[in-house]
C-alpha cells in the first residue's frame, strides 16, 4: 500500500507579496490611475485588457499629466525617459511620450499592478469595523489621488453646472464615484458612446473636489 502523502508532498501555494506602506501605495495607486486615463492601443483588432494593460512607453497630449507621472515614478525608483513631439500646422500640439527603460519595467509593472489592486480595493470596499487611524486617513487621500489623475490625463468635461471627466475605464470610473463619496461628493456616472462620464455638481461639491485634487507640498512620512 503507497505511504500516506505528508505535509511536504501537498503543493504549496504561492504566496502573496506583502501590501505596500501607505505612501507607496499612494504613489503607486496615482500612477496607475493616470495610466488608465489613457485609453489603451487596438491590438490585431481588439483592446487590451485594461487589468494587464501597463505599457513600458505612454503618451500624454497634456504636460502637466506627463511631469506628475515622471513625479510618481521618481518616487517610485523607476527611472524614465521624457521625450517630446509637437504637430500640426495650423494648431499645433504637443505629445509627450514617456518611456520605462527595460531593466525597470518589471518593477514598473509590480508597482503599477499592486498600486492599483491594493487602492481600488481600499476605496471600493466597505467601511473596516476598527480601521486603524492611518488607514481613515489615507482612504480619502487614495480618493484624491484618483480624481488628480482623472483631471490631469482625463477627458475634461466642464459645463456651466458640472464638472465632469470622460474615460473608457469602467474600473476607474466606479473608483471616481466611490471616491467622490468618500470626499462627502454625490458623483454620477453615465454611459457615453465609447466611454463615461462622472460628473459632480458645480458649487460646492466642485470646489471640495479641486480642493482635495489639488497637489500639495511635499509628502511627509505617516505612521502605518
Amino acid at each position: 500500500m503507497a505511504p500516506e502523502p505528508t505535509l511536504l508532498d501537498r503543493p504549496r501555494r504561492p504566496t502573496n507579496p506583502p501590501p505596500l506602506d501607505w505612501l507607496t501605495l499612494a504613489d503607486a495607486f496615482e500612477a496607475a490611475c493616470l495610466l488608465r486615463c489613457m485609453p489603451p492601443p487596438a491590438v490585431a483588432g481588439a483592446r487590451r485588457p485594461a487589468s494587464t494593460y501597463r505599457p513600458a512607453t505612454v503618451e500624454f497630449n497634456r504636460e502637466e499629466a506627463a511631469q506628475r507621472m515622471r513625479q510618481l515614478l521618481a518616487r517610485l525608483d523607476v527611472a524614465v525617459e521624457h521625450e517630446l513631439a509637437v504637430g500640426g500646422l495650423r494648431r499645433r500640439y504637443e505629445l509627450h511620450r514617456l518611456s520605462v527603460p527595460r531593466a525597470h519595467q518589471p518593477a514598473y509593472a509590480s508597482l503599477l499592478a499592486a498600486g492599483w489592486r491594493q487602492g481600488r480595493r481600499e476605496l471600493l470596499g466597505g467601511p473596516v469595523p476598527g480601521a486603524s487611524m492611518a488607514r481613515r486617513v489615507w482612504r480619502p487621500r487614495l480618493a484624491a489621488a484618483a480624481w488628480r489623475a482623472a483631471l490631469l490625463a482625463g477627458g475634461r468635461h466642464v459645463r456651466r453646472h458640472i464638472l465632469g471627466v470622460r474615460l473608457t475605464d469602467r474600473e476607474l470610473a466606479a473608483v471616481l464615484v466611490r471616491g467622490a463619496a468618500l470626499l462627502d461628493v454625490p458623483a454620477l456616472l453615465r454611459p457615453g458612446t465609447g466611454c463615461f462620464l462622472v460628473s459632480v455638481a458645480d458649487g460646492p461639491d466642485r470646489q471640495r473636489i479641486l480642493h482635495s485634487a489639488a497637489l500639495g507640498p511635499a509628502r511627509a512620512s505617516v505612521q502605518t
